[in-house]
């Protein structure tokens, strides 16, 4: 007797329909009654002091409730952060970024709000401030951060160097090159596009708070709400409905301590929903200005990686410090190099926080590791792909000595992306293929519960605290539980957004779901297959070694029996339930750069083919292949559209995407007329994406995490590819038909195949 395989195929995704039909409620679509509609009141620059308020207007507007500045809240100011408490609810005496709150309003009406939000008068002054690598390094540089709120034994007080860290091995100095490649490169500031808007609300509740928030991690938001408001955490309960894409930028508090302040004063719920403008100045993804000098034998064998990476955080810690030490940490890539020297420094300025985005700082270095080994290939006269195949760790391998070693069959993943591609086969005339790779170091710690109820009738309940954002992880989750208890798919409710139901799940982030909440679910399953054995050698007097549970089945001495079966018998007349609980977690370790070693990479090859249109600069993209080591495609399906997703949001970055920053500070390019992301118009006319599967991941039946592997190295595979199509070099994104029309013409003028 044989369960449905349910495992390894694709069946519908659960809560799809409501998503693409639009059924799905969102947080701004939800009823409140009685609730106040609130809007944001900022000033039109990047920095300046706030010399004076004027609400009067505002407050005299009908339907008005509240006009809060600092002024009205707790005093000192809270400040909040997922590391350093270091941003205030609302500006206190000056703003740091373009965009950052200092009045809001609430008002009965959403009309209301905006108008009155339109009569605050705010009184400033516009000061100098710092809004790129170079403005915050240079000598005399205004300081984002006050030296008083520094601690006085840090080295970089007196500068706008957050943090700077040293990572690596070997003796880079010591090594000795026969090619030696240094250049630098520069990534842009890129804003997450998410389609819902950022939104929040807070209602009073008896002697605590309820919190609605798009939130990817709802149990931090709770964690960091109650500190703020001094309430045990079983008095701040977070509701977070599914969010309508969150790519990092919905993981952390925002201004969650905002509405809840206001209904805590008001007495009411409140809520706020940003429009895309706002969201813009809300968070984006780093950017960054790297150098990398590589060194190589003739032969095409790494020597020595020396990288200087300057990542620019904006106005505020957030969480961007981590990502530029988690991804500096892994920068020299899947290669087996002898000697590597990483310095890495997070800089402030005056621009919009940077937060986790996709590939969390992995794509910025990936441009510029990858664009050297391609120019090693060049001066070395090697083939792009085995450069890389003669670098690349095998499974095993240390690619950091002492920490997590290859854990796939990496050049399967390059040899399948050069087959697609038709790598070795001639080229048009015009076009040029490109190559690169990408890793991304995984989730270090973490820890996830889950609760799994089997109930009477054989249908099944999963507890889960992780956020399905579009990933896909309620399909999954409803995968394993079934594959489990030996039902059928649709007989499994996934629970999830509550944390006064669901039980704790640290986040939902580094594409560790399916891994760190996988398992937690497994075990909860094999948690409710224990006792089904004591349930049934009971019933059938048997000893319990004598009987075996798996994938649904019960296996009793002479014969088969499915284990709802047993359960139904079991339970009798009376009915009830059988509960499992399971964990999963992976420990800090202390001694450890970050803390912990990663829980697996996520690898992944990426091949391009392209023409470059010379007069007006326009890339068209005929062929884009994706390939991923996934370990086990639990949902093939899904896979592949985490790794299309991927790759296009990875082109929407090479080509086009960048935040322009005016000389006063403010974002000259805010919403979607002025700054573009791919449309259909865009897409390649031929994508195609695969996964090497070979069961070596931690997850449930072998699965490694998916969904970020497909954007790390676009940008590399398409710098490569015009390089080949035009013979010029370009060091910085995006890629845009100017940028590159101009640096075509500038080739052609100096009479020189490498450009800036």
């Amino acid at each position: 007797m044989t369960t449905e395989q349910k495992i390894g195929v694709s069946p519908h995704r659960v809560g799809g329909r409501d998503r693409v039909t639009g059924d799905q409620q969102y947080l701004a679509d939800l009823p409140f009654e009685d609730v106040l509609y609130t809007k944001l009141v900022s000033i039109p620059c990047g920095r300046a002091r706030i010399i004076g308020i004027d609400k009067s207007e505002a407050e005299a507007v009908p339907g008005v409730r509240m006009v809060m500045s600092a002024d009205d809240l707790p005093q000192p100011v809270p400040r909040f952060g997922p590391h350093v408490q270091d941003r205030p609810v609302l500006a206190v005496d000056e703003t740091k970024f373009h965009g950052e709150p200092v009045v809001a309003v609430a008002a009965e009406t959403k009309d209301a709000a905006e108008e009155a939000a339109r009569l605050v008068r705010i009184e400033y002054e516009e000061l100098p401030g710092v809004y790129s690598v170079d403005q915050a390094l240079a000598d005399g540089a205004p300081l984002v951060r006050e030296p008083e709120l520094r601690a006085d034994d840090d080295p970089h007080r007196e500068s706008n160097v957050f943090a700077s860290r040293v990572f690596g091995w070997g003796d880079v100095d010591a090594a000795e090159a026969d090619l030696v490649i240094d250049e630098i490169y520069s990534f842009p500031m890129i804003t997450h596009f998410a389609i819902e808007p950022h939104a929040f609300a807070a209602a009073p509740v008896e002697d605590g708070i309820a919190i609605w928030s798009t939130i990817q991690h709802p149990y931090l938001l709770q964690k960091l709400m109650a500190q703020i408001l001094e309430l045990p955490l079983a008095k701040v309960r977070v509701y977070a409905p599914d969010p309508g894409g969150g790519f990092g930028g919905k993981q952390n508090i925002k201004l969650e301590p905002l509405v809840a302040f206001m209904a805590l004063e008001t007495g009411r719920p409140v809520r706020l929903v940003l429009t895309l403008d706002e969201s813009f100045q809300a968070n984006r993804r780093t950017s960054a200005q790297i150098r990398v000098r590589s060194g190589f034998t003739q032969d095409g064998k790494l020597v020595f990686e020396d990288i200087i990476s300057d990542y620019l955080l904006g106005a505020y810690a957030d969480i961007a410090d981590r990502v530029v030490s988690k991804s500096q940490y892994a920068a020299a890539g899947p290669y087996k190099v002898p000697s590597v020297r990483i310095t890495a420094r997070s800089i402030l300025s005056n621009t919009t926080p940077a937060m986790a985005f996709r590939g969390f700082g992995t794509p910025q270095v990936n441009w510029a590791v990858e664009s050297n080994i391609d120019a090693a290939a060049r001066a070395l006269g090697l083939d792009r792909a085995e450069i890389r195949l003669r670098n690349l760790a095998t499974r095993g391998e240390e690619i950091i000595p002492n920490d997590t070693p290859a854990d796939g069959l990496w050049h399967e993943t390059v040899e399948k992306a050069m087959d697609l591609i038709g790598w070795d086969t001639p080229l048009l005339e015009g076009r040029g293929r490109g190559l690169a790779v990408g890793l991304k170091a995984s989730a270090t710690t973490g820890l996830s519960y889950s609760i799994v109820r089997l109930l009477a009738d054989g249908s099944v309940l999963v507890f889960a605290g992780t956020s399905d954002m579009g990933q896909g992880a309620r399909t999954i989750f409803a995968q394993i539980a079934a594959n489990e208890m030996g039902v059928p798919i649709d007989m499994v409710n996934v629970v999830m957004g509550d944390t006064a139901v669901v039980p704790y799940d640290q986040q939902t982030s580094a594409s560790r779901s399916t891994v760190f909440m996988g398992n937690a679910i497994m075990r909860a399953c094999l948690d409710i297959q224990a006792q089904v054995v004591a349930m049934a050698a009971r019933a059938e007097s048997v000893p319990e070694s004598q009987i075996v549970v798996a994938e649904g089945i019960v296996s009793l001495p002479g014969r088969e029996v499915p284990l709802v079966d047993v359960v139904k018998t079991g339970l009798g007349k009376l009915g009830g339930e059988l509960i499992g609980t399971g964990q999963y977690r992976k420990e800090v370790q202390p001694e450890h750069p970050l803390g912990g070693s990663p829980a697996f990479y996520e690898f992944n090859c990426t091949a391009i083919e392209l023409s470059v249109d010379e007069d007006t600069g326009h890339i068209t993209i005929h062929k884009h292949i994706i390939v991923g080591d996934t370990g086990k495609s639990l949902h093939p399906q899904q896979v592949a559209g985490q790794d299309e997703g991927a790759a296009i949001m990875g082109l929407g970055h090479t080509l086009m995407e960048h935040m322009i920053i005016g000389d006063n500070g403010a974002i000259r390019n805010l919403g979607a007329i002025d700054y573009r992301i791919p449309t259909s118009m865009d897409l390649p006319q031929h994508m195609e994406s695969a996964a090497i599967e070979n069961a070596d991941g931690p997850g449930p039946y072998g699965a490694k995490g998916v969904s970020e592997g497909g954007l790390l190295s676009v940008q590399s595979a398409v710098g490569s590819a015009v390089a080949e199509a035009t013979g010029v070099v370009i060091r910085d994104l995006p890629l845009t038909p100017e940028h590159v029309w101009r640096s075509l013409r500038d080739a052609r003028d100096s009479d020189q195949p490498d450009s800036q």
